[in-house]
């Protein structure tokens, strides 16, 4: 199956909304969006349900899945990936992992340097640095995901960076920006499904399936969950 004809479940819970989709090719034929009180495992299947009726499709028609893999929120992650996992196993499709910084990246179209950046807590950010050449028809990371103390990242900027992402909903990191920095619409700030669908056939293309056991968020922090857990375990004694 090529994907000019593949029929495509996409699941992007990184960030606010939430949303679904379905794709046959390049075109993204129906999408619902996700509100955060109703990003749970138990709203997603009526939701797709809902998306396969409009469109006359079965279950079974779906041969593949996308879900993004962040960073971004991390009880929406877990969700849409469970989700996803479990679609896949009940119908046998495979999954597509979509990191989330890539389809900003590409949403924010050619032009300079860019960063894209998520609130990581802690007056912290998740960011990565994107370049798209005049020759490229896709951005390419200069740099690896990472976290950095956001009076760190504005200490290096270079002149004339482009910025978009999540980070900008934040009032405390965006009124800090200077005004060197170019800072993309906001309507560019969190990912979008026609972008997502971009990534998830390329990957195809490639044969970029992920391990449907193995497959998790991409999150470089434990949860605020799992850090006051630590926070509350006894030391040990030597």
């Amino acid at each position: 199956m090529t994907e000019e004809h593949l029929r495509l479940l996409l699941i992007e819970t990184s960030g606010q909304p939430g949303q679904v989709g379905l794709a046959k090719g390049d075109r993204l034929l129906c999408s619902r969006s996700l509100s955060a009180a109703r990003r749970h495992a138990r709203d997603l299947a009526p939701t797709v349900k809902a998306l396969l009726a409009e469109l006359g499709w079965r279950p079974r028609d779906l041969q593949a899945v996308a879900v993004s893999r962040g960073p971004g929120s991390y009880t929406g992650l877990r969700v849409g990936i469970i989700s996803a996992k479990a679609l896949a196993y009940a119908l046998n499709i495979p999954i597509l992992a979509v990191d989330t910084f890539p389809i900003l990246a590409l949403q924010a179209g050619p032009g300079e340097d860019l960063d894209v950046l998520e609130d990581a807590q802690q007056d912290k950010v998740y960011v990565q640095r994107f370049r798209w050449a005049a020759t490229q028809t896709r951005p390419e990371p200069l740099d690896a995901l990472t976290i950095r103390p956001f009076s760190d990242w504005l200490r290096d900027l270079p002149p004339n960076l482009r910025v978009t992402g999540p980070a900008l909903e934040v009032a405390s990191f965006r009124t800090r920006l200077p005004p060197t920095v170019r800072v993309l619409p906001q309507e560019s700030w969190h990912p979008q499904l026609a972008a997502m669908l971009t990534l998830a056939r390329d990957q195809w293309a490639r044969g970029e399936v992920a391990d449907l056991w193995r497959l998790e968020p991409l999150y470089l922090r434990p949860s605020e969950a799992e850090e006051a857990w630590e926070r509350r375990k006894p030391a040990t004694r030597s």
